[in-house]
């Protein structure tokens, strides 16, 4: 079986939560794979420069390519995060990911991320999602797309975005199961103990 290359965007003020998940997940599948088995997935960071970005909430992380080496990849996923806005006009990112996506088999994003991919010209007439509190922001920034507010990922044809934070790791496990196999998922959620139960509940 072929090995897929997954890119994860990486950059200043991106959300946690939103790359590590889906990270978790998409290499969490190598660990469920029997002896002798070629690893299904190779997940790579990639920031705009090749060097560590500073998150969110102050992680420092490091990439493993910039934009200009990257390999081709088979998914692209872009986190949300504060840091999104800053690159609604950068050419530099938002070029890559139009360039990038057309030959990627899945384009995701969690949280703002969409912001990214809307930018990219990546999301008009497709319906999408992201962050609750984010709703209102997307149209202020004269972004497209259909935006579903409720689900907790939303998919149209290859294209996949995950509402805020956590819902990338439901995200990413559903796209593990169109990947791999929905038992290869459920190896993987099980590897994970992955079993939500939150110990309050909020109105989302």
């Amino acid at each position: 079986m072929t090995t897929s290359t997954i890119g994860i965007l990486i950059f200043e003020g991106a959300e946690e939560l939103d790359f590590v998940g889906p990270y978790e997940v998409f290499t969490m599948v190598n660990a469920t794979l029997e002896a002798g088995e070629a690893p299904l997935n190779e997940v790579l960071l990639i920031s705009e420069g090749g060097g560590d970005v500073i998150c969110n909430k102050g992680m420092r992380v490091g990439a493993h390519h910039g934009i200009a080496d990257a390999p081709a990849l088979d998914v692209i996923c872009v986190p949300g995060g504060n840091g999104t806005r800053a690159l609604l006009r950068h050419e530099p990112v938002t070029d890559w990911l139009a360039g990038i996506a057309p030959n990627c088999t899945w384009v995701t994003s969690v949280c703002t991320g969409a912001m990214l991919l809307s930018a990219a010209g990546l999301t008009e007439g497709r319906k999408i999602t992201t962050h609750w509190a984010a709703m209102e922001e997307f149209a202020e920034h004269g972004l497209t797309g259909e935006l579903q507010q409720g689900p907790r990922y939303v998919r149209d044809d290859n294209l996949v975005t995950a509402a805020g934070v956590s819902a990338g790791i439901d995200m990413a496990l559903w796209l593990t199961g169109q990947m791999h196999g929905v038992e290869r998922a459920r190896r993987t959620q099980k590897a994970m103990e992955y079993n939500p139960a939150p110990p309050y509940t909020a109105d989302v």
